[in-house]
């Protein structure tokens, strides 16, 4: 028994508190959503170096004894014996027999990028799967494989920007709204109530297409809407944290406002918050491919997965548009799920508080 209490002792010298483990066991137990977080960091990871896994430049060239990497900088052709001073074209076949004539180069997995046009196709574009095309190619004669893994990464990183910054608008509403209550509380409720009251999509539509949307102009079109999911959720935390004892008694201290919000009732409220966060995060990729399906998303030649998905509709005799996208975004978004629920879990009062062998 000693010897328990005092490994639990050492466990949690490292910073880690006993309730802190219990979660960790919980959303461990919760077999699907664990390998499910480590599927997604994977394939995220995967995509983050994109640049060199799918790219129409070469990852090193040897030329006259020199080392040159294209993928990190911009070379002009007269380097390798050609004419002009503008950057090689290194799918020319002219800058290729330049180079094979006194070096060699290594090439990516994937030797195209997402705007990469390959002039070589054996088909009319969209042209099949093949050796040179994986998953074929696009109507615009673009690999879809490159499309993939750039869409890929860019619907991710888009979707936790925009979590990130919709969690911090929406927790910090929810935290005034709860916490000191009263006309405050029910001015922003009737705002609240009145702005989720509009068409949210139709009016993203409208002004994206008023002005040119880019990566962070979309965000912030759909910041606008999107900081109210979780307010519901932390202004009731607070509103039931901000008569607890400890509350007031942190007040008869004299302690600040801020500093009850921040310290003593955030905390509680995080728990809602967190089981909460990969939905929104699913919420965030669903939007941002529908407005690229409707064609009101990123600018072109964005790698987009809703403009995949849109290219498969227009283009039904080329089924693996369609079905690449489809699969891509039904993994994602499985998974996210998935992960989902095991924070859920890991959060369960129920399962954090009762746990066998703790008498």
């Amino acid at each position: 028994m000693k010897a328990e209490t005092h490994s639990e002792d050492r466990f949690l010298g490292f910073g880690i508190s006993r309730l802190t483990r219990r979660r960790l066991d919980n959303f461990r137990a919760n077999r699907r959503g664990y390998y499910s977080l480590w599927l997604f960091i994977a394939l995220f990871g995967l995509s983050l170096p994109a640049e060199f896994i799918a790219n129409d430049k070469p990852l090193l060239v040897r030329h006259k004894g020199g080392f040159y990497f294209p993928v990190l900088s911009a070379y002009p052709e007269t380097v390798f014996g050609g004419d002009f001073e503008t950057e090689a074209e290194y799918r020319d076949p002219f800058v290729k027999a330049l180079i094979k004539k006194n070096g060699w180069m290594i090439w990516p997995p994937v030797p195209f990028r997402y705007d990469t046009i390959n002039y070589d196709l054996e088909h009319p574009a969209p042209a099949p799967p093949s050796a040179q095309n994986w998953l074929g190619t696009d109507d615009q004669a673009r690999d879809v494989v490159a499309r993939l893994i750039y869409g890929f990464r860019l619907s991710v990183l888009f979707a936790l920007a925009l979590t990130a910054f919709s969690s911090v608008v929406g927790i910090a509403t929810g935290a005034v709204q709860g916490y000191f209550g009263g006309w405050l509380d029910l001015i922003f409720q009737r705002f609240i109530e009145i702005w989720s009251g509009l068409p949210t999509l139709f009016i993203i539509i409208i002004i994206a297409s008023m002005i040119a949307p880019t990566f962070w102009t979309l965000l912030t079109i759909m910041l606008l809407f999107s900081w109210m999911r979780l307010v519901g959720v932390v202004r009731a935390e607070f509103l039931r944290a901000r008569n607890f004892d400890f509350v007031r008694a942190a007040r008869a201290l004299g302690v600040g406002d801020l500093a009850i919000m921040w310290r003593h009732v955030l905390p509680n409220a995080m728990v809602a918050t967190l089981t909460f966060l990969p939905f929104v995060l699913v919420g965030a990729v669903t939007v941002l491919t529908s407005l690229d399906f409707l064609g009101f998303g990123l600018p072109p030649p964005s790698p987009s997965l809703g403009e995949l998905l849109n290219q498969g509709k227009r283009n039904l005799q080329a089924p693996w548009l369609g079905l690449s996208g489809f699969f891509v975004l039904a993994i994602m978004l499985s998974l996210l799920v998935f992960i989902g629920e095991a924070v859920r879990d890991a959060f369960d009062v129920r399962k954090t508080m009762s746990q066998p062998g703790d008498a």
